[in-house]
């Protein structure tokens, strides 16, 4: 059984005569452990795969089902309980609480998920010594580069351990060496089995993942693995 499986998937905004198809009948499998990037220009419909993948975002139509589970018609609460256990997020803005350290960052999902103070310490001390923020551990995000702002970002969406990582262009806004820093450490998690789900423009990155998916126009025009 796959770990993701969509369905005949559109989301349609404007539904008519102007109307829009961000997603247009996209049909996908990924299996567990699977590296995959998922390509394509602004405007393709990526971003929108992302966040239908991230359950960030409900289709217009067609089926989701995520471990087994069909989870196209969930309640908002019901999505968040399934994006808390099973899905870190990185996201090419980092989206880090400027007010918090890097460890306290980091700790924020596992809050969510009610984890006793001791319980996500360690996590969050864990998560941020594979990712070699261990040191900056008590600085804010205005005290870290922006190489370290993601890592810290990255240690935040690993620290629970979920089995899938969805990274919306995560070296987008670094320079070539932080970038390459953070696609190591993706792929150190990807030798851990983790499910890495890559979403780029850039075919230098796609050149990492073991299997390509291009979206152009809401639908899947490519999918091959390398």
């Amino acid at each position: 059984m796959p770990l993701i499986e969509l369905k005949d998937i559109y989301k349609i905004y404007n539904p008519g005569e102007n109307e829009v198809r961000a997603l247009d009948g996209v049909s996908l499998d990924i299996d567990r452990g699977e590296f995959v990037a998922i390509v394509g220009h602004s405007g393709s419909g990526k971003s929108t795969m992302m966040n239908m993948l991230g359950l960030l975002d409900a289709c217009t139509s067609g089926s989701y089902h995520l471990d087994g589970k069909d989870v196209s018609h969930l309640t908002d609460d019901q999505l968040s309980e399934i994006r808390n256990k099973q899905i870190g997020f990185i996201f090419q803005g980092f989206n880090l609480i400027p007010s918090l350290t890097a460890q306290a960052n980091v700790e924020l999902p596992l809050i969510y998920r009610g984890m006793k103070r001791e319980a996500r310490e360690k996590l969050a001390l864990e998560a941020l010594q594979r990712v070699g923020l261990f040191e900056r551990r008590s600085h804010r995000p205005s005290e870290l580069s922006g190489g370290q702002q993601q890592r810290a970002a990255i240690a935040r969406a690993v620290a629970a351990r979920p089995p899938i990582i969805l990274a919306d262009e995560p070296t987008g806004n670094l320079d070539s060496k932080s970038g390459q820093d953070v696609m190591e450490i993706l792929h150190g998690l990807h030798g851990e089995g983790r499910t890495i789900i890559l979403i780029t423009h850039d075919s230098d990155i796609a050149a990492e993942a073991k299997r390509v998916i291009r979206v152009h126009d809401g639908k899947v025009v490519e999918d091959y693995r390398q």
